[in-house]
């Protein structure tokens, strides 16, 4: 089976490398009858097909065009395209190919334009011998960041929250957008993983929370990351998820895949969070477990989530499970979609119920991958 994205969704991916076309200067001129005609503008290429195996490989373009200027885009996350001299008639692009983690077939375009002409060159890579994740009977993944490209994250997928200390939960951390004032990272893409940084400069505590896909989010499936938790109290990580149409909390609910605190090294916790259940009063849905080497090791935590239940896993475990009772939305908020965040909370009311540490700073929070499959 081919798989083949969304094209109207995919279309607004040009912006993973958008080349600034200005209108295409088209000297008109006027025939007998007084009209103006204006100059057909076409654009060809060469090859007009790339195949690629399972494994990607980089590839190259030529291209011509009859317009004055031109540009490019790719249709998918997994082509990155690079070109220069668009201001010309002729010119080159670059296009790598990720290696392909699935077990079937999979397409997408590189687009040139030139005025208003388009030359589509479709992409087609082979399949993946055997897979390189793990998904349930049923499910297919349809996002994921492995942190294997760049030095940042792919602003096209995440977002960095901003907040001064105090914001929520009395937590210490001043949170920012990739860097402190000073210019040290709070957040870094790193031989494989994202980091979250923890570290106190200037005397304040920074740190990053990132959210994924935050405006669209995915209503159910199967999500699971690859996370080394950091050492030391005060520190509170977190791999959870809140509702895209967000309006108040807990009516609109929270969904904790995993949560763990320093001063209670490597027990880790699920939790979720609604009207008929929250830890305001202690009716919230929630199961502590110990993980041995949570903190200095990478474990993985999931989530399976349809319409009649959320279940949590540690490293396949099953961790917690909860039916939806059809009590109405106080009791299940979660039929909305909601959005992927990662965190590293200093102190807080959780994270600082026994104190703090300062001598633990700085510390780091690794995800080495997040996957999203659906159904």
């Amino acid at each position: 089976m081919i798989i083949t994205d969304n094209f109207d969704y995919l279309l607004m991916k040009k912006f993973l490398l958008i080349i600034p076309l200005c209108c295409t200067a088209a000297f008109a001129s006027c025939g007998d009858d007084g009209k103006e005609s204006i100059p057909t503008v076409s654009v060809s290429c060469q090859p007009e097909r790339i195949e690629a195996p399972e494994g990607g490989g980089e590839y190259n373009i030529s291209v011509t065009t009859t317009g004055k200027e031109w540009g490019v885009y790719a249709t998918a996350e997994w082509i990155t395209v690079e070109t220069r001299s668009t201001l010309q008639p002729k010119g080159d692009v670059s296009v790598k190919v990720e290696a392909n983690p699935l077990t079937e077939v999979r397409s997408a375009s590189v687009v040139l334009m030139s005025g208003g002409a388009r030359k589509v060159v479709d992409v087609t890579q082979a399949a993946a011998k055997s897979a390189s994740y793990y998904a349930p009977e049923g499910y297919k993944l349809v996002w994921h960041d492995e942190f294997d490209q760049g030095s940042e994250l792919n602003p096209n997928d995440w977002t960095h929250e901003v907040k001064q200390a105090g914001w929520v939960n009395n937590e210490l951390q001043n949170y920012v957008n990739h860097k402190s004032p000073a210019g040290s990272l709070v957040t870094e893409v790193r031989n494989g993983t994202l980091r979250i940084n923890c570290f106190k400069e200037d005397g304040k505590v920074y740190s990053g929370r990132v959210y994924a896909r935050v405006k669209e989010g995915w209503q159910y499936g199967y999500i699971e990351a690859s996370i080394k938790l950091p050492k030391g109290k005060g520190t509170w990580p977190a791999f959870w998820m809140m509702p895209v149409n967000f309006k108040s909390w807990p009516a609109d609910g929270e969904i904790d895949i995993m949560e763990e605190v320093g001063y209670h090294p490597d027990y880790v916790s699920s939790s979720l969070h609604a009207n008929a259940h929250v830890h305001s009063n202690n009716t919230q849905i929630t199961h502590e477990m110990l993980v041995p080497g949570a903190e200095g090791e990478f474990h993985t935590y999931a989530m399976e989530w349809t319409g009649s239940n959320i279940t949590t896993y540690v490293d396949g475990m099953k961790q917690l499970s909860y039916d939806n009772r059809k009590l109405g939305r106080d009791d299940w908020p979660y039929d909305d979609p909601f959005y992927i965040i990662f965190n590293l909370a200093w102190g807080g009311s959780w994270g600082g119920a026994q104190g703090v540490d300062e001598a633990a700073l700085p510390v780091t929070m690794e995800v080495d991958y997040v996957r999203v499959f659906q159904k």
